[in-house]
């Protein structure tokens, strides 16, 4: 098929390869314009830019996709359909149109749940069991179109950038599937229970939430990991916390030879109360009391530091049971 593709992010990447792996005709590949990054900040071109001029394709990075000449020249590519994969921004309706068969979406949800930006973040801060892709036709509304493909992969306790990575995969699988026997995938409306929505992700939601259950912050953790990282705050420094494990009740506090264990026998002893208000470091290895339970962190990263374990940090970098972070 004639195929315009349209990604920016590096989970585009692999659909893009696939593609063209499977033979099909990349026509002109559409991303977002470069970027400014890096110390110098020189403009960066997007990974999906990258990957196509190194594979020959003609790319194409316009602002948007909104005025009249940019619509024109997308549909002077006389391609069979569109294939998009995190591209960024909004399609009009002259766009979607445009290609014979339509445009076709990779999203990282199992829709109806988790429309929008950030899908893969959101199932993993709401504690979803499973997220998966749907092959999806696109139309005006937000991730609203009809479904013509999708599968499933369990959670379970993956990073961000892990998942990122094994959806993009699933995407490229599915997607190449469909494009081989288009017509074998008759496209099926999404329920209308169980919608919600993946809001673009604030960097200030990345701040450690200590006032949570310790489910909850370990999934901070694993939600923003690589980006932007989840963190905490100690004598004015930003630290990444990109691991940590869940510390339970039932286990031992570890607490330092100076300090005292809590009274499990009191009737009103809550995990993060035992060791002083949610946020509180509680012994010598950097457990930290949530409202209940407690995380205790396993790779950090202080700022133009490389990653090291707890132990690694706090040899040099010490942070005394009794801490309020």
């Amino acid at each position: 098929m004639r195929i315009l593709f349209m990604g920016t992010p590096d989970f585009s990447v692999p659909v893009l390869q696939a593609l063209v792996d499977a033979g099909h005709d990349i026509v002109a590949s559409y991303s977002q314009p470069p970027r400014r990054a890096g110390r110098g900040k020189a403009l960066t071109p997007s990974p999906v830019q990258a990957r196509a001029e190194a594979l020959g394709v003609t790319v194409r990075t316009p602002v948007s996709l909104r005025d009249a000449e940019a619509q024109a020249e997308f549909a002077g590519f006389g391609a069979d359909i569109a294939v998009v994969a995190a591209y960024g921004l909004i399609l009009p309706r002259a766009v979607l149109d445009a290609p014979a068969h339509g445009c076709l979406n990779v999203h990282a949800s199992l829709l109806p749940r988790w429309r929008g930006a950030a899908p893969i973040q959101r199932a993993i801060l709401a504690g979803d069991a499973a997220t998966g892709v749907c092959i999806m036709q696109m139309e005006a509304g937000l991730d609203t179109g009809p479904v013509l493909l999708r599968d499933a992969t369990p959670v379970d306790g993956k990073t961000a950038g892990a998942l990122t990575e094994e959806l993009s995969a699933m995407g490229a699988r599915l997607m190449v599937a469909v494009l081989a026997d288009l017509a074998g995938y008759p496209p099926v409306p999404q329920p209308e229970d169980g919608v919600t929505y993946a809001a673009k992700i604030d960097k200030a939601e990345a701040r450690l939430d200590f006032t949570q259950n310790a489910a909850a912050v370990e999934r901070q953790v694993r939600g923003f990991n690589p980006v932007p990282g989840a963190f905490f705050e100690f004598q004015g420094e930003r630290i990444k916390v990109l691991a940590a494990d869940i510390r339970h009740p039932s286990e031992s506090w570890d607490l330092p030879a100076t300090g005292s264990a809590p009274d499990r026998g009191d009737p009103s002893f809550r995990w993060g109360d035992g060791g002083g208000s949610a946020g509180v470091v509680i012994d010598d290895r950097l457990t930290i009391a949530c409202a209940d339970g407690a995380i205790r962190p396993t790779l950090l990263q202080r700022a133009g530091r490389g990653v090291m374990t707890a132990a690694e940090l706090l040899r040099g970098f010490p942070i005394p049971a009794g801490t309020q972070l």
